[in-house]
């Protein structure tokens, strides 16, 4: 039973997990839109909403905190400037997943990832 289980593995190790989360939550957070798998998308909400809460406390621990997982310091300029000021007053939920339906080469779940206003 997978009873308190906290991440899939998406079929990866875990240097390659954790690699590929990082590029699509900073291409999130530069984009503000993405297309990715349904179960990419679970586990990058999980990571984008952990790096926007630590971007609401804006203080220099937090910059440091964030800039462990995104390298671009413009991307994680606009986190601190524009993104986190968007949702001061929101207690979570700062992503939102909308399904598109299957990809056609394997018939993958996709998902279009974005914030939310």
């Amino acid at each position: 039973m997978r009873h308190r289980k906290g991440f899939k593995k998406l079929n990866r190790t875990k240097s390659h997990r954790k690699a590929m989360l990082i590029h699509l939550v900073t291409s999130l957070f530069k984009i503000g839109r993405i297309t990715t798998t349904e179960a990419k998308a679970k586990g990058l909400r999980k990571l984008a909403d952990k790096l926007i809460i630590l971007a609401k406390r804006e203080d220099l621990h937090s910059r440091r905190q964030v800039l462990r997982y995104i390298k671009d310091k413009d991307v994680v300029k606009r986190l601190f400037t524009t993104i986190a000021s968007r949702y001061v007053e929101r207690q979570g939920g700062y992503t939102k997943n909308l399904k598109i339906g299957r990809r056609i080469g394997d018939s993958a779940k996709m998902v279009v990832v974005e914030l939310v206003e």
